[in-house]
């Protein structure tokens, strides 16, 4: 079966306490404490494995311990040429680990695996667990007010309607940004940043002239609690319209992720036509998304006839949205077992004209943009993510793909009607900001091509099952979509009288955050606005952006426009007058 040369291969590194099988192609292993790291370096990097999520979990009322696990896909390194394994071997094998309560002390395993480190911060700001050994214990989730002995996802912490009140002794801001030693570097805090990473953010770059140096940043300032709100009151229907509205733009792959982790749990099998329509939404979103993206990353750069044309093309994927699901954004279809909402053969004639119209208009238009030097020069060489950077943190969607690792989950876990569709994962070399928006590109072509599939080979079923089901107290799995900005991961532990135990949901853009630095590393501060757009995390509006020269103390406030505008021109740098 799948996995298990993965486990025979562990066992000899480590000693397995337990295995447990979760579905075909899902597997976990319990290991002893002070085997954590290795068993999850060795999966890693020696058995060519990506971090997919960690899921810390309080089980005091099932095992007297808390709980860890991490979560890889097993795919192969994929650094260079023919270093994939195969395909029928790929699968998710999971490390569990073991925590005292009364010591809830654990070994990191970010020394050894980077792509750990903000799962393992996120794990004390939640449940307190101290990772001995973790290069940055800042907080990540939780604000600076808040009371240092609560913690929010314990299941004896609070009640989800709480708000505490905050530390006696806050006074102002504690948390410490990592900042790069060195003199006459300026510091540029660029904030407060609205993302679609789930809440606004806090970019702080550090500039020696106009050149980025380092960068660090401070998220989560609106982390709304959802997986507290679910928790034993939710039934799975209703945390699937909760889990439509983690993004705004990838709400429909969030929906499947976290109905299909639900199902996958009980071993529910939907439909195949079910399974079609679910992959049709999805590739819709993945078209408005992308050229979203595409006309931004052209707009930011002042390239406005080229981003009102995309933007006239998007209205065609939001109308094909509409004539499918009923609604411009694709809401409330997915349940539990199925969808509410099938596809008429009238929707399907008229779809596939406007799949057309998109197709061609799209290559018209990227035609225009790829002759524009101009518009060239600014994409290319900059925001260079390297191939060791994305293999060390595991980051996903066009951001990886972008740097030449062939990872997307379509291909390497076909999910639904994935397992019927034949299309090329797009991969580019290079890691800039060009890269990755020629990634969007061919995805625009492959999305056109998978629905035109999905019309095709999709059969005449019913569009859900039976809704007589029943959960499994205690199991879980996960389930993974791609979504337009990469791997979208939802992991469900059932509970009792059909609400979750434990629901963890993990964005692509999660991924994506810690190699932003290296990204921005060596870059002009023109381009920041750029590199960040190139991540796809769907910022709305960046309000105002605070410069501070640290030899003069002297400070200057920069609206938007003004750092729009030195984006666009690249000439009279804001930070002239500090110099």
């Amino acid at each position: 079966m799948k996995c298990d040369k993965f486990i025979e291969a562990l066992g000899t590194r480590v000693k397995i306490l337990e295995v447990t099988r979760q579905c075909d192609d899902q597997v976990t292993a319990l290991v002893e404490l002070n085997d954590l790291p290795e068993a999850v370096r060795f999966l890693y990097y020696d058995m060519g494995g990506y971090l997919t999520t960690m899921v810390p979990n309080d089980e005091r009322s099932i095992n007297k311990h808390y709980a860890l696990y991490y979560a890889l896909s097993m795919e192969g390194g994929k650094m260079f040429e023919g270093d994939e394994i195969a395909q029928d071997e790929k699968c998710f094998v999971t490390i569990k680990t073991l925590i005292s309560p009364d010591s809830l002390v654990y070994p990191s395993v970010t020394p050894l695996v980077p792509a750990c480190v903000w799962y393992e911060r996120e794990a004390y700001d939640m449940f307190g667990l101290v990772a001995e050994g973790l290069p940055d214990k800042r907080r990540l989730v939780l604000s600076d007010d808040w009371p240092d002995d609560l913690f929010p996802l314990r299941k004896d912490a609070m009640d989800y309607r709480y708000r505490p009140d905050m530390k006696d002794h806050y006074m102002e801001p504690e948390y410490e940004f990592l900042r790069p030693e060195g003199s006459g570097i300026i510091d540029v805090p660029l904030g407060p940043l609205h993302i679609t990473a789930d809440e606004p953010g806090h970019f702080r770059l550090f500039c020696d002239g106009d050149t980025i140096i380092d960068a660090d940043y401070r998220l989560f300032y609106q982390h709304r609690g959802m997986e507290k709100l679910a928790e034993n009151r939710m039934n799975y229907d209703q945390m699937g319209y909760l889990a439509e509205r983690v993004c705004g733009i990838c709400g429909y792959a969030h929906a499947i992720a976290c109905i299909e982790a639900a199902e996958k749990a009980i071993n529910l099998e939907i439909p195949a036509r079910a399974q079609a329509i679910r992959v049709i939404c999805s590739e819709i979103e993945r078209l408005h998304s992308h050229l979203l993206n595409i006309g931004l990353a052209c707009e930011v750069t002042g390239n406005y006839n080229a981003f009102m044309h995309i933007f006239r093309i998007r209205e065609y994927s939001m109308k094909l949205a509409e004539l499918v699901t009923g609604g411009r954004k694709t809401y409330g279809n997915v349940v539990m077992g199925g969808l509410r909402r099938d596809i008429t053969g009238v929707e399907i004639k008229e779809s596939l004209r406007i799949l057309q119209i998109i197709e061609t208009q799209v290559d018209e238009v990227w035609d225009a943009v790829m002759d524009d030097k101009r518009q060239m020069s600014r994409w290319k060489g900059v925001g260079i993510l390297d191939k060791q950077v994305a293999r060390d943190f595991s980051p996903v969607g066009p951001n990886i793909r972008g740097s030449g690792i062939k990872r997307d989950t379509r291909y390497d876990h076909p999910y639904d009607f994935f397992k019927q569709i034949q299309f090329d994962v797009a991969v580019v070399e290079g890691g800039d900001v060009f890269a990755r928006e020629m990634v969007r590109y061919m995805e625009l072509k492959s999305s056109v091509s998978i629905i035109r599939q999905c019309f095709e080979l999709m059969p005449q079923t019913q569009i859900i099952v039976d809704p007589k089901f029943h959960v499994k107290p205690e199991n879980y799995a996960l389930a993974y979509v791609e979504a337009p900005r990469g791997e979208n991961v939802h992991w469900i532990m059932q509970g009792s009288a059909q609400k979750v135990f434990r629901w963890r949901c993990r964005a692509a853009t999660y991924n994506n955050w810690p190699s932003l630095r290296f990204q921005f590393r060596g870059n002009n501060l023109a381009d920041a606005a750029l590199i960040v757009c190139s991540l796809d995390p769907c910022y709305s509006c960046t309000e105002r952006v605070t410069v501070v020269d640290i030899k003069s103390k002297k400070s200057k406030i920069l609206t938007n426009d003004d750092l729009k505008n030195f984006a666009r021109t690249q000439k009279d740098s804001p930070l002239k007058d500090l110099r």
